[in-house]
Order: C-alpha cells, then sequence, then structure tokens
C-alpha cells in the first residue's frame, strides 16, 4: 500500500548503493578520488590565487574564469565529500531532505557553469569581432552584471528543479542505484505521479542547454567569420589559441550532458549514467583549471614566477 503522507515520507531514507557491485575496487576507487578531490580544490583554489594575485590578469576572460573556478570547487565539494564516505561500507544511507539539498547544490553549479560558458563564449567574441569596442561593451559594472545573473539563473532553476521533487511522496527506504543524489535517482525512488516532475525536467533543462549552446555557437560562427577575413596565417591563429581552453572545457562539458540526458540509450543503463554522472561531477571540475592553466601562456608565465619567487627565497 503507497502511504502519502508527507511527514512519512520526510522520515523516510534513501541507500546509496554508489558501487556496491564491486566491493574488491573501494579502496582503489577511495584512493582515486580522494587524488581528484585533492587535484581539484588545489587547482581551482590555485587558479583564483593566481588571478587575484596578478594585476595582468585583470580582465574580463579572467575574472569570468575565476568565477568558474569557484563554482568548480563548489560543485566537486558538494559530491566528492560524500562519495568517499559512500566507499566505507558502514552507511550508505541518506535522509530525504539531505538528499535533496546535495542535489539542489549540484544542480545549482552545473546550470551556472553552462551559464559561465556562455558569458565567456562571447567575452571572446567582443574581444576578438569588436576589439576597439571591448572596453566599453566588457566595463567591470557588466562583468558583475553578467555573474550575478549566472548565480542567480542557476539558484532560480534549481530551485524550480528541488521543487517539482519536494512535491513527490516517497512512502518506504528506496534504492538509488549511484552515488550522488542525481535528479533521475530521486524521481525513480518516489512512489507518487512523477509527470509534473519529469515534465519541470525536460522543459527547464532543454531550454537551458539549447539557450546557452545557441551563445556559444553563435559567438564562434562571428569569431570564426572575423579569423577567416585576416589576411595572415600568424593573425588567425592568435584569437584561435585564446578560444581552443575555452572550447575543450565546452565540449567536454556539454558533450558528457549530452551524452547522458539527451541519448535515450543512455537511459537504459543505471551504469552507463553512474560512470556519466562521477565524469561531469567529479572529474570535469578537476580538468577544467588544468585546461586553462596548461593551454593558457599568462597563467603559465604568472605560475613560473610564483615558483622561481619560491625557490629563490628558499
Amino acid at each position: 500500500m503507497i502511504i502519502s503522507d508527507r511527514n512519512w515520507s520526510t522520515s523516510v531514507i534513501f541507500i546509496l548503493l554508489g558501487f556496491s557491485d564491486y566491493p574488491e575496487f573501494h579502496i582503489l576507487l577511495f584512493l582515486l578520488f580522494l587524488a581528484i578531490y585533492v587535484i581539484t580544490v588545489m587547482g581551482n583554489l590555485g587558479m583564483i590565487a593566481i588571478i587575484i594575485m596578478n594585476p595582468k590578469l585583470h580582465t574580463p576572460m579572467y575574472f569570468f574564469l575565476k568565477h568558474l573556478s569557484i563554482v568548480d570547487f563548489c560543485y566537486s565539494t558538494a559530491v566528492t565529500p560524500k562519495l568517499l564516505e559512500n566507499l566505507v561500507p558502514e552507511d550508505k544511507t541518506m535522509s530525504i531532505p539531505t538528499c535533496i539539498m546535495q542535489f539542489f547544490f549540484i544542480a545549482n553549479c552545473a546550470l551556472t557553469d553552462t551559464v559561465m560558458l556562455g558569458v565567456m563564449a562571447y567575452d571572446r567574441f567582443v574581444a576578438i569581432c569588436n576589439p576597439l569596442l571591448c572596453m566599453a561593451v566588457m566595463s567591470q559594472k557588466r562583468w558583475s552584471l553578467f555573474i550575478a545573473a549566472g548565480y542567480s539563473w542557476g539558484i532560480l532553476l534549481s530551485l524550480l528543479f528541488t521543487y517539482s521533487l519536494l512535491v513527490l511522496s516517497f512512502c518506504r527506504p528506496k534504492i538509488i542505484d549511484n552515488f550522488v543524489c542525481e535528479y533521475s535517482g530521486i524521481l525513480s525512488a518516489s512512489c507518487s505521479d512523477k509527470y509534473f516532475s519529469q515534465l519541470i525536467l525536460r522543459i527547464v533543462a532543454n531550454f537551458n542547454m539549447l539557450s546557452t549552446l545557441m551563445i556559444i555557437f553563435t559567438s564562434y560562427i562571428f569569431i570564426s567569420v572575423t579569423v577567416m577575413k585576416m589576411n595572415s596565417a600568424g593573425a588567425r591563429h592568435m584569437p584561435f589559441s585564446t578560444c581552443d581552453s575555452h572550447l575543450t572545457a565546452v565540449g567536454i562539458f556539454y558533450g558528457t550532458i549530452l551524452f547522458l540526458y539527451c541519448i535515450p540509450n543512455s537511459k537504459s543503463s543505471w551504469f552507463t549514467i553512474k560512470v556519466g554522472s562521477v565524469f561531469y561531477t567529479v572529474v570535469i571540475p578537476m580538468l577544467n583549471p588544468l585546461i586553462h592553466s596548461l593551454k593558457n601562456k599568462d597563467v603559465k608565465e604568472t605560475l613560473r614566477k610564483l615558483m622561481d619567487k619560491k625557490m629563490m627565497s628558499h
């Protein structure tokens, strides 16, 4: 019998299976994810510190990159500590309020990430296609407005997603075959009608994905047209060299999301969803600072100077 009383729902627990099917790999996975988390924290906090310390990096591109690092740090911190705890055999349970709260932070970071990537593409478009108007169009006040809009958009949509889960009922302990409180996992654990929640997910997620991708694609179409009009190969290489790290980050992030949620076959396998969830919640926040530091001469130069200073002081 289904019990729909909301007070009963709040006392129900979720059991996150995580990687229970592979107990022999728990120690190895624990060490692997711990190393990834340490690299993520050091990489993102290091990127933030480098951008703050070097006045040369106080430009729109690095301002947005700093906030992307802040979001990625929060993203990883919302997921990885619980993932590490889940690899300890004693306790794989999570209360519904805690699970939904974790989902809220994950959704907030993921949605804000998409906005940041879109804004960074627009910044590249302005810098390459309208260099003379760049300082006027991308003023410091406008930087702040873009960032405030990005955070507000993430909070607003994640609240909407969270509300669509709060209206559901959960009538007994439920198993989620994942290591994280992911939307489809929570939805599958509900014993009430899911039509409204699925409708919200479909409309809002697709709108957010398409709108941000449209900004990115449109920006790079105009960038490509502008670059192709340049006379020398050297002149054409310079603008693209400032975009390759951003394009790499966009390709990895959106490629994973599209694979997970827009290809029907991917929904048939919880293993596929689990691996995909690991990639976009744990691995991508680690890759972003590495991509932008390894492919960016200004960041590498600042890092080299800091290391030289440290060596000289010793």
